[in-house]
This record gives structure tokens, sequence and C-alpha cells, in this order.
């Protein structure tokens, strides 16, 4: 078997032992690959600092393609996604990333991830192969040159002069050790060490590197600028990412403090919530039992009704017809001095009949469908266990004889003004109708005058009463009707006086002539108007004399509280301006 199959066998034996002694390494280990879940092959660094095998990374579909020499790639093209610059996604933190010119095989290594592929290696029970020879299985470990060396390399790196003064320990004690580094080797020329750092390129290189790809470059120890590099990353780190760090896993843990109180929060009402629709539902339910036993109640009384109803009925018939066929028979069948002998029990019998019988009007026993009995579900019936509750079963069933009617609007009216009055719904007991939604009918005709009306507005208040409002545009009596059920309320229909609207008077007030002139009885006004006839009151607390007030038209206009004569004359004792004619 070849050096080449033979590490490849060391390798897959070495990682089936990992993953047997530890199921969740893909989860837990640093040496494992998080995307192919295995040991890291050529483990490579994204730009966002996550490592990935450079297989795993190359078989990311690209997120875009950027021009390369001018030249847009396809990302269909295989070659040039392995090879030429592209945008991936981040396995890890789905940051998108630049991939360099040169493809994956331009990212840096990341000789941690093989570091602690080497210490998971110590600490299973495995064997590590020499890195000298790759013959024998490697028992020493050099912590100057990072090798592993199995007994005779060991031997033979303690005679070499310039290795014998390294230190050299055994693989089992530096199994309970931290982290173990290993030689950073040259990928362009194997077996030579990294040791050299090309500050123009930027780039660690090693002897044979600096000596022909990097010979007019500046070349120093990788010793000697580590301090430099090393500070200005411990700088970045300490001085503006480490507090970052810091507020950001504060701000971390409010989040998650406030989450955690969020949900807590919310199952805390979501129990209040349970607990509340049970002791609603309980309500409910205690409402709807309640509504159940109601509505059988009211069945029990209306069948009871119509029992009672029912047995008077068969009583009455049975009454009426006992007598009718015994009268029938007694004049059919007969004779003359039968008629006679029955005559006075059967007259008196089918007198009683007439005179004290029961003699419903078949309107009066029509057919019940019972639709007065109604459940209304938006009504609000109170509370039930300290929880409101709607619907009701209402059996109240209007009764026109006993509606009523309230205000004055109903017999008197002015032209051209507003009236209104109020019709009260009852039932059959006189008690008022607790919802609305009846069959109001209200018409107002001029008694005289055909064809003309009055619109009537009606407004119902969902109590049982119903605001009725009018608006008449000429004077007259005029016949109202109010009905409900298409049959008319008590009094209805009413007369409505409309009477006219009033003017106002323009001209003079003139005062009682006889209160002006001092009690003279001949005294006359000193306007040409002709005073009314009679003795009647003026208002100032006189009767049985002639002359009161009255009004001159002169087409002025005076307040009535003026008390002005046509005729300005003295003040008479009760302070009223006089003019009078002896």
């Amino acid at each position: 078997m070849s050096l080449c199959k033979e590490r490849l066998v060391h390798e897959e034996k070495l990682e089936a032992v990992l993953n047997k002694s530890n199921g969740d390494i893909g989860k837990k280990s640093k040496a494992v690959c998080g995307v192919c879940s295995r040991m890291y092959r050529d483990p490579k660094i994204l730009p966002c600092l996550h490592t990935f095998c450079a297989d795993c990374i190359r078989q990311r579909e690209p997120f875009s393609e950027r021009r390369v020499n001018g030249e847009r790639r396809s990302p269909d093209d295989y070659t040039h996604r392995r090879n030429s610059g592209s945008t991936i996604l981040c396995p890890e933190c789905d940051s998108e990333v630049d991939l360099p010119p040169s493809g994956v095989d331009g990212l840096t290594t990341d000789h941690l991830a093989l570091d602690e592929v080497f210490a998971e290696t110590l600490l299973v029970d495995c064997k590590v192969l020499c890195d000298l020879c790759s013959d024998s299985d490697a028992g020493k470990r050099c912590e100057v040159c990072c090798v592993n060396l199995c007994d005779f390399c060991s031997q033979a790196h303690r005679r070499q002069k310039r290795t014998s003064s390294h230190s050299i320990q055994s693989l089992q004690e530096l199994k309970s050790q931290g982290r173990l580094t290993r030689p950073v080797l040259c990928s362009l020329h194997p077996g030579q060490e990294l040791r050299l750092f090309c500050e123009p390129c930027d780039l660690t290189v090693c002897l044979e590197c600096a000596a022909t790809f990097h010979r007019d470059h500046h070349c120093s120890s990788a010793h000697e600028v580590i301090s430099h590099h090393g500070d200005r990353i411990r700088d970045l780190v300490v001085r503006s990412l480490r507090p970052r760090l810091g507020r950001l896993e504060e701000s971390l843990r409010r989040v998650d403090t406030s989450q955690e109180a969020l949900q807590a929060r919310a199952d805390t009402l979501a129990s209040e919530v349970r607990a509340f629709a049970r002791s609603y539902a309980s309500a409910v339910e205690a409402h709807c039992c309640s509504l159940l036993r109601s509505l059988e109640d009211l069945r029990l009384q209306r069948r009871n009704q119509l029992h009672l109803q029912k047995a008077q009925l068969q009583q009455a018939l049975s009454d009426i017809r006992g007598g009718v066929d015994f009268a029938e028979r007694l004049l059919t069948c007969g004779s003359d001095a039968e008629i006679l002998s029955a005559k006075g029990v059967t007259v008196r019998r089918l007198m009683n009949l007439v005179e004290s019988g029961f003699d419903p009007h078949p309107t009066t026993v029509a057919p019940d469908n019972a639709s007065s009995i109604c459940f209304l579900p938006q009504e609000s019936a109170g509370e039930v266990k300290g929880f409101p509750v709607v619907g009701v079963i209402h059996a109240k069933t209007v009764d026109p004889s006993k509606c009523t009617i309230q205000g004055e609007g109903v017999e008197r009216g002015r032209e051209g003004q507003r009236g209104e009055f109020t019709l009260v719904c009852r039932d059959s007991s006189g008690e008022q109708m607790g919802r609305g939604g009846g069959p109001v009918l209200v018409s107002i005709v001029h008694k005289e005058r055909k064809g003309c009306s009055v619109e009537a507005a009606v407004v119902d208040k969902g109590d049982g009463s119903y605001v009725v409002s009018y608006t008449p545009s000429e004077a007259g009596l005029y016949s109202l009707w109010v009905c409900v059920k298409a049959q008319h309320v008590q009094g209805s229909p009413f007369v409505l006086n409309v009477k006219k609207k009033f003017r106002r008077h323009h001209g003079i007030f003139h005062c009682c002539s006889f209160c002006s002139s001092g009690g003279a009885k001949e005294a006359r006004c000193g306007c040409t108007g002709t005073m009314p006839g009679g003795f009647q009151g003026c208002g100032h607390g006189h009767k049985g004399h002639p002359g009161k007030p009255h009004w001159s038209c002169c087409g002025s206009v005076v307040e009535a509280s003026e008390c002005v004569l046509h005729n300005l004359g003295s003040v008479s004792p009760r302070g009223h301006l006089r003019t009078v004619e002896l």
C-alpha cells in the first residue's frame, strides 16, 4: 500500500473512532466542518472568519457573479465558479462573502482548525503516524518543530546538532494539555515551514519562497514582526470589539429577559383568558338553561290556558249540542201532547243556554301559532355570575285597544308649526311593551278639503313607545288615524284642530278709555275706530264698563307692552297715556 493510501485509510479510521466516541461531535467539536459534519480537510477561512472545508465551499451555489477581466461569468459555469471570483453566502452567518479571483484556493488556510484535528487525535484511543518516516506509530512530539516522532526518529532528532536542544515529550503526557500546534508548511515547497513574513505582500513565506519569488522584498522573521501585528489585532479586540461584545451580550441578555418576560406574561394572560372563557361559558350556559326554563314555563302556561279554553268550548259545545239534539228530536218525533208535556223544561234549558251559555266570537279564538313568543338575541338580559349576557324570551303581544296616546298634539295643532304626540303600545294586561318594532300606521287627512293630507313621521324609541310628529301647512279640521297591527288604538280616529298661525299686529295699542278717563262711561277713544260694545273687563281689575283696549292700524309696529294712545294726552292716575273725546 502506498504512503498516500495509507494516510487516507488512517484518517478514515481516525474519523470513525471520533464519531463513535462522540455521537454529536459535529455540533461540539472545533475539528469538524459545519457543512459536511466531518473532520476538516483543507480548511479555508472565509472573509467572515468562518471555516469550512475547501470542497464544501466549492460546492456552494454562487449568490452572484463578479466581472473578472471585464467578462461576466454564468453561475452555471463550474470551472469559473471554482477558479474565478464570485460571491457566496456563508453557511454559518448567511453573510455575502467575496471569493478571491483565484477562487477557493486563494482563501487562507485555517491552521488552527488543523491543530484542533490533531488535538482530537490525542483525546481518543487512536494511533498517530510519525511525521518524518510515516512508517511507525508516533509516541513522542518535538515542541519546537511541532512534529510527531516515533522512537527511532526521536533518537535521530536528538543526535542532530541543529535539533539536539529541542524539547521532546511523550504524546501520552500531552493528551491532558490544551491546544497543540503543528508546523505551518509551505504549499509550494513541501517540508518547508513558513518562518518569514513578506511585508510588501503581507504574506508568510518559507526560505525558498523568500529566495525566489520575494527576492527583492523585505522579508522578516515571523518572531520579529509578530509583536507588531499581534498588538494591532489585540488593540482592535481589546479597545473596540471587546467592549462592543460586552454591550451586545448585555443587550442580548436583556432581549432574552424581555422574551422570557413576554412569554411569561403571555402564559399568564392565556391562563386568565382561558379562566375567563370558562367562567363566561358557564355564565352563558346558566343563562341558556334559564331561558329554556322560562320558555318551558311559558309553554306550560300557554298550554294550560289552551286546555282550559278547549275544556270550556267542549263543555259549551256539549251542552248546546245536547239541548239542540233534544229539542230537534222532540219537535221531529214527539206528538203534540209530548211536545206540550216537555215544553216547560225544554224551554227553560234552551233559555238558560241562550242567556248564560258560553258563546265566544270566532275571532277571539282564532288559531294562534305562538308567534307572539320570540327570542331576542341582541336584547340585554342583565348579568349572570357577574358577566353581562344578552338574549331574552319575549312573550308580550300588543293589544291595540289598550294602547294610549300622550300629548296635546293629537288634538290641537298650529299652521306651519311642528306638532307631536307619543303612542304607548301596551299588551292585553295594560303593561307597556318593552320593545319596539311594532307595525304603526298614522294617517292625517283634512276633513273638508279632499286630497289635503299631512305627512307624519314615526320614530321608534325601542321601549314600546313611538313619537309621531307632523307639520300641517293649512288650518282646519283633520281626521287623525293611529293604527297598530291594522287596528285603531283607543280613541282613534281623532279630530285634529289646526288653527291659523299667530300674526304680529301692526299699529298703535289704545288703552281702555274708561280707565284712562278716570271712570267716565261716556268717554270715547281719540281715534275714529269703533269700540267694542258691552260691559267687559279691561284687565285692570274693573268690571262692567265699555271701551276695552284695542289696536288702531296705523302702519307702525309697537310692542304690546307699550301703552300708547293715538293722540297723546295727559297721564292718567294709573300711568296710562290717554286721549279722550267727551
